[in-house]
């Protein structure tokens, strides 16, 4: 009787040991994360608007992947939200388009920017765009 309750007590250990395992086993642990932590849309977001510029073939699911896990390595989430807005809305014309190009701050995040986007670009095997 005391045998079986040692070999029902040391499944449910074990039983208990896996469960904890099995649950941390897809989060890397803090100090083992690869850049800043990017909600998983925008990641998708931006995986599928560069696969788009390339021509939209599943083989560059891979590299741009690469690329956006580049970007979040040097930047925050805030910044490349706000930097990528400037980036992409500096060509706007006219008044509306004047917030993103006219200050120095606006330039200088775009030129940023771009300058982070085109070395991931470049180190994932990507065409930098122009």
């Amino acid at each position: 009787m005391a045998r079986r309750r040692l070999h029902t007590g040391c499944n449910a250990l074990l039983a208990l040991i896996a469960a904890t395992a099995l649950s941390r086993a897809d989060t890397p642990p803090q100090d083992d994360r690869a850049g800043h932590d990017y909600p998983t849309a925008a990641r998708v977001e931006y995986v599928q608007e560069c696969m788009l510029r390339n021509g939209g073939e599943l083989s560059y699911l891979y590299k741009c992947s690469c690329a956006i896990d580049r970007i979040a390595n040097g930047l925050t989430y805030d910044d490349f939200v706000e930097w990528g807005t400037f980036a992409r809305n500096a060509s706007l014309a006219g008044e509306r388009g004047g917030v993103f190009r006219d200050s120095d701050q606006a330039r200088e995040n775009a030129k940023q920017y771009r300058a982070l986007e085109a070395e991931a670009y470049k180190t994932c095997g990507l065409q930098v765009r122009d």
